[in-house]
């Protein structure tokens, strides 16, 4: 893996299913040596999410990112999703990136619309803004009309859609396969590919057509 110039990253976890995604991407991003500094916003439904879905209490919020990975985190700081004044809702403010993950329906819809009402949606408009890289891990199903048209907008305005939808064709065995190949394809959204990341070359029978 080769070293680039060290990265900032936001990562906002919201009220959608998924925690498992998040964690994983926080596991990988905190072991990366290509990142300086993971901002961590996880807004209130986010917090109920972590403790329903893989029994994480928030508690000391500035214990969480401890608790996510399972030890001391030397690179996640939380910021409070209320402290819209915080370093990353300002644009003059350096960060390389971010993601949310998973991105509810709401949060999607407020990002789509402007609405910076809290820190998740501002710092996210701040990356549309300053023309940086943003991906929404958007996680409902069905869609319905408003979700579809709201992610059009976001990505009219420059944000990534990603939905969180697994992939298959690297046969994965377990859940763990699953999350990792999917999280690994997020942050390669991000210019943060993983050694870990399955890359399709093609099927035998392709590659003996090809030869």
């Amino acid at each position: 893996m080769a070293e680039t110039q060290k990265q900032t990253v936001t990562v906002a976890v919201t009220g959608a299913s998924g925690a498992i995604l998040a964690q994983k991407s926080l596991v990988l991003l905190e072991e990366d040596p290509r990142v300086a500094r993971v901002h961590l916003v996880v807004s209130e439904a986010g917090q109920r999410i972590f403790a329903e879905e893989m029994g994480v209490p928030s508690g000391d919020l500035k214990q969480l990112p401890s608790r996510i990975l399972g030890h001391p985190a030397a690179k996640i700081d939380v910021l409070p999703n209320k402290d819209v004044g915080a370093s990353i809702a300002s644009g003059s403010y350096p960060v390389d990136s971010m993601v949310v993950i998973p991105c509810s329906m709401g949060t999607l819809g407020a990002i789509a619309g402007g609405i910076s009402d809290d820190l998740v949606a501002r710092a996210a408009d701040v990356m549309l803004k300053e023309g940086r890289k943003l991906v929404l891990c958007v996680r409902d199903t069905p869609f319905n009309r408003v979700h579809l048209e709201n992610m059009l907008r976001a990505q009219q305005a420059g944000a990534v859609i990603m939905p969180t939808v697994p992939a298959f064709y690297h046969q994965p065995k377990t859940i763990d396969d699953l999350v990792t190949q999917y999280a690994c394809r997020v942050l390669a959204q991000i210019g943060l590919s993983q050694d870990k990341m399955y890359r399709w070359m093609g099927t035998p029978a392709s590659k003996k057509a090809e030869a």
